[in-house]
């Protein structure tokens, strides 16, 4: 009999336990409790995430099922869907952000050395925001429109990884735009933003910090050309403009030279036009910044549709915002696993397989690393060969 740890542990050391510690110490997340603490409700979390549990029943029924399993994991009861319900609720979340950011530090020292396919060695992120509905009845806090609720994701995300760097929820009906007036841009980084976050006072701060950012014209921009860039138009590019803004307004609002890139995509065949503060990459290393924008499209679908946000386990903002903090945990476990046993498949295989094998006393290099079964050298193999490749 195999008296190894189960996957779902082995996942969850990524997390250290006095980590986790401090973190419980300063939110003062366990007082009074007795036997739930936040290492259970996090084993609870993470095993509703990789196996797709919809509900807090779902969740229970599943873990209760071996009570044997519970043992190991440190459980000294059964859990109970209240008991679940309530930590969700009342434990502050600000805790799950905070074990969050620790693995976003270890995760983007994992991808740092990523190649994006574009010459260049500045860190590059990705801004964009992504709404949840929710039910009106249940989250009455949440109103959006006038049938129905939801919150807003805004989120930054390195491109090497890629790894979500900085996540704001708010509800559905804040734009945008807004939530640059409380980012700390870095020098020299690119910000990659489509054409809602078009608003040249913001921009300004961006180019202010001594970094650069690419977005698209939303087609109303009146330009005043400086001067002009050769480019290839074998290449999609259409013309390379320096200048500033036409309207006083606009000008004024950003002082500074700005570039305009119109380009031509083939593949949708739609001519596309392309602002930034860098007056020095290529025009085409412009436009293919703007398309690696698409990376954060597929983090959110990754969240939304693998991580199951979309199922509430409870209606407060607070049940709310610490499901989506250990959604995000557990995207970013997956993540730093995944490179760290340099797996050469997709992201969705290795969480596909930790989903169906929580319960397993296996290494996760055993799990997840393709071995032939002719090359093994399993002393307990006994299978014959019964013809010779």
């Amino acid at each position: 009999m195999n008296s190894g740890r189960f996957v779902l542990s082995r996942i969850l050391d990524l997390i250290h336990r006095q980590t986790l510690d401090r973190l419980v110490k300063r939110y003062d997340a366990e007082s009074r409790v007795r036997h739930f603490g936040c290492r259970q409700q996090l084993v609870c979390m993470v095993f509703a995430k990789l196996t797709w549990r919809e509900g807090l029943r779902d969740i229970a029924t599943c873990l209760n099922a071996r009570p044997s399993n519970l043992h190991h994991l440190g459980f000294s009861q059964p859990v109970a869907k209240s008991t679940l319900a309530d930590a969700n609720e009342q434990r502050d979340w600000r805790l799950w952000e905070d074990l969050a950011k620790g693995l976003m530090r270890k995760a983007r020292a994992l991808y740092a050395g990523e190649d994006l396919g574009l010459d260049l060695a500045n860190t590059i992120y990705a801004l964009d925001s992504t709404t949840i509905d929710l039910s009106l009845t249940l989250f009455s806090w949440a109103d959006f429109r006038q049938t129905k609720a939801g919150i807003k994701m805004h989120t930054q995300i390195d491109l090497r990884g890629p790894i979500p760097t900085c996540i704001h929820v708010t509800g559905a009906r804040q734009h945008d735009v807004g939530w640059l007036d409380s980012l700390i841009f870095e020098a020299g980084a690119f910000y990659l933003m489509d054409r809602g976050y078009m608003d040249f006072s913001r921009l300004f701060l961006i180019a202010n910090a001594e970094a650069f950012f690419v977005t698209r014209d939303k087609g109303k921009l009146q330009f005043t050309r400086h001067y002009s860039l050769p480019v290839d138009r074998l290449t999609g590019l259409r013309s390379d403009h320096v200048g500033k803004p036409k309207l006083a307004k606009s000008r004024q609002a950003f002082p500074a030279l700005l570039r305009k890139v119109r380009y031509y995509d083939s593949e949708t065949q739609r001519e596309l036009v392309f602002i930034t503060n860098n007056l020095e990459i290529p025009a085409l290393t412009v436009a293919m910044l703007y398309k690696s924008r698409w990376s954060i499209e597929l983090f959110f679908r990754w969240i939304k549709q693998h991580l199951l946000i979309k199922h509430f386990y409870g209606t407060s903002p607070n049940a709310v915002k610490t499901q989506i903090w250990i959604a995000v945990t557990t995207y970013l476990m997956i993540t730093i696993i995944h490179k760290q046993l340099k797996l050469p498949d997709t992201l969705h295989r290795t969480l596909q397989l930790l989903s169906v094998h929580p319960f397993e006393k296996l290494t996760l290099n055993e799990l997840l690393t393709k071995t032939d079964p002719r090359t093994s050298d399993n002393p307990d193999c006994k299978q014959l060969t019964l013809f010779e490749l």
